[in-house]
Order: C-alpha cells, then structure tokens, then sequence
C-alpha cells in the first residue's frame, strides 16, 4: 500500500560554488540575466570539489560547453505552496516558478564550462550564491537537453504582454557591502 510520505534522501555535496554573490540580493534571478547587477556581465565562479571526489570523476567534462548544477539553495527558509515571481505580477504555484523556496529546496542551473582544473571547475553564468553545496554535475547535451519550441505555461503570456525574455534587473540598485548609495 502507498504511503502518502516517502522515506528521507539523505544527499552530500560533492563540491562547493565559491561565486562573487555573498547575498541574495547580489545575484541574478536566472545565470544569463544579468541586466541590472553590479557588473551587467555573467560572473565568472569556480566549483570546488570535496576531497572524497577524485579528478577521475569530472576530468572527462573537459570539451562540454555548459554543464548542469543540481545544488542545495542552503539559505532557504522554508516554503510556501503559492510564491510571487519577479515576472508575471501575482502569485503563482511554487512548483510552476523557479524560487528558492520549494518543498526540497533543490536547484538546477546551467552554466558555461570555462575549464577543468586539477581540484576545480571553471564557469561563467552563474547565478549561486558563494558556498553553495553542490550535489551532482551533469554534461549539458543539446540534443537531449534543449527544447527551443517549448511551451512555457504562464511565462508565454508574461512574454507576449511585456516582451520576450523581459526578465527584471533587481529591485534596488546593487552596491557593494558598506558603500552608501549614489
């Protein structure tokens, strides 16, 4: 008989996002949107790798152009089954956006490859904030992995009301840590 609670997964980091974002305001909402951050440009971060993982197990990603992140969005604090997303005006079914605040608070983002080092990987387009523990990598293959035609539920009438892929900058202006504003 089914049980209406699964049993715990118990998930260790196998890396850490060591990126420019110290807090959640400094990053961007999506890896490639970065109209309106600090430096307008995608960031550059490294991805370390914990001890236990050998270099055997990511020397290979070495050629891939993007790969994918499954991480712990670890500063979550809790969730809610309705959220307001920066696009789209109301409130919308957490499971239908991308915030952090989810059930599992488990995310999954693609980022460019810049290299493969002896401990760590090189990438820009992040959107993780630093210390981020990363839970698995996996290699961006367009061909299973892209779906240009796609329907995108209720992003598609965001789209056709404010424009294409009119993601926000962020909601007050960034600045470094302790720097007055203007």
């Amino acid at each position: 008989m089914p049980t209406s609670h699964a049993a715990p997964f118990i998930a260790h980091p196998i890396a850490h996002m060591r990126s420019p974002y110290a807090r959640r305001i400094d990053a961007p909402h999506q890896s490639v949107v970065v109209a309106g951050t600090e430096t307008g440009v995608e960031a550059e971060a490294r991805i370390e790798f914990v001890e236990t993982v050998p270099a055997e197990a990511f020397a290979d990603l070495a050629g891939f152009e993007r790969i994918w992140l499954l991480f712990v969005f670890h500063r979550s604090e809790g969730w809610k089954p309705q959220v307001r997303p920066p696009r789209g005006g109301g409130k919308r079914s957490v499971l239908a956006t991308r915030s952090p605040h989810r059930p599992n608070a488990i995310g999954l983002s693609a980022v460019e490859l810049i290299g493969v080092e002896e401990r760590a990987l090189r990438v820009r387009g992040v959107d993780l904030l630093d210390g981020t523990p990363i839970l698995d990598i996996k290699p961006y293959v367009p061909y299973a992995d892209a779906f240009p035609a796609s329907r995108a539920g209720w992003i598609d009438a965001v789209d056709m009301a404010q424009g294409r892929h009119s993601a926000p900058g962020p909601k007050r202006p960034r600045r470094p840590p302790g720097k007055p504003p203007g």
